[in-house]
């Protein structure tokens, strides 16, 4: 019997091979880094190449390359055909530069020694109970960020990769006003407000950031002309004021409670009472089924010193910060919504 990634096998033998090749999901990693690096996926566009081909248009070794492809190949990633040449799958797809949906940056981020060598310390992370990344590069994510430009425009766009399928779920999933101003808190590039204003034609919004992501912000296009503004700040400090719905997409997952409630303190003092509140972020199921957020979390706690949690979690954080949870609803991404009235 075959054994999957995600799914122990009940043998012993079948057991260990399990583990063993989830000890080796480095690899994994390490290749879809590779493909990416190499842009595999856009030149598959046009039909099926042989490892040969592919190398000579990447000046790489083929057998090599072939080795790697086939590894790929039998997670899902690619695929071989009979003669040997390899072509796309609908996961492979999502690697293409080109397509609206691209991961690529998503890929390039993950992959990038940013998170690498942060996982690789995660076993002192569990000793000592803080961030290992502060440690290995001798500065807190964002403030590492801030002092290396390529850096946090590498991160920036795999971000908004990252989230790209969140934004127009999300936008989908939950009845915005039709008229009013969306607030985005800690909105990025601004991809989820895109989403919300172009389903909602009346609306308006303002997207609030730090000014790098604004500098490379996505809603200046001709059909949200003058529905938009962006307003550079810090959230710990103070959020716009006067807006009908506000939206925390994955920034609470960054950081620990109290850090959290500093910014819904923000948000708050900025809200009317009855004013709206979503928070996006993985919403933890119980039990031991498989969920996104349960690797999310992990990440979070080795790169950032955040969390994901569960709807008694976010429940308390609102409640100790002037809103009152109201209901959570799922999405067609990992998030779910969190929504929220200021009381």
């Amino acid at each position: 019997m075959a054994t999957s990634p995600t799914r122990p096998a009940d043998e012993p033998g079948e057991l260990a091979t399990h583990l063993m090749d989830q000890a080796m999901g480095h690899l994994l990693s390490a290749a879809l880094r590779t493909a990416a690096h190499y842009r595999i996926a856009d030149r598959l566009t046009a039909g099926p190449r042989t490892p040969e081909q592919l190398a000579a248009a990447t000046d790489t070794h083929a057998p090599h390359l072939r080795r790697v492809l086939r590894y790929l190949a039998a997670r899902g990633i690619f695929r071989e055909d009979a003669s040997g040449a390899y072509q796309l799958t609908p996961a492979a797809r999502q690697l293409r530069t080109d397509v609206p949906d691209s991961l690529h940056p998503a890929i390039m981020m993950l992959t990038d020694e940013l998170f690498l060598r942060t996982s690789a310390g995660l076993p002192e992370t569990v000793r000592h109970g803080d961030a290992a990344f502060e440690r290995l590069f001798g500065a807190p994510l964002f403030a590492h960020l801030a002092s290396d430009p390529a850096k946090r425009a590498l991160f920036d766009d795999g971000m908004a990769s990252l989230t790209a399928s969140v934004d127009e779920a999300v936008a989908a999933a939950y009845p915005f006003p039709e008229a009013g101003t969306v607030v985005d808190v800690g909105g990025g590039r601004g991809g989820l407000l895109r989403a919300v204003l172009r389903r909602r034609p009346q609306a308006t919004g303002v997207l609030f950031d730090l000014a790098p992501p604004l500098s490379h912000h996505l809603l200046d296009t001709d059909d949200l002309k003058g529905r938009w503004r962006t307003q550079e700040g810090d959230f710990f400090a103070a959020v716009p004021e006067g807006g009908d719905v506000y939206v925390l997409k994955h920034v609470l997952h960054d950081w620990p409670d109290d850090a959290c409630r500093r910014i819904l303190h923000s948000c708050r003092a900025a809200m009317a009472a009855g004013r709206r509140l979503l928070v996006i972020d993985c919403v933890l199921p119980p039990g031991n089924a498989p969920h996104f957020g349960k690797t999310m979390d992990v990440a979070m706690l080795a790169v950032l010193d955040g969390r994901e949690r569960n709807a008694d979690e976010f429940a308390a954080l609102l409640s100790a910060t002037g809103f009152r949870l109201t209901r959570v609803l799922p999405s067609t991404g990992f998030p779910s919504i969190v929504e929220a009235v200021a009381d």
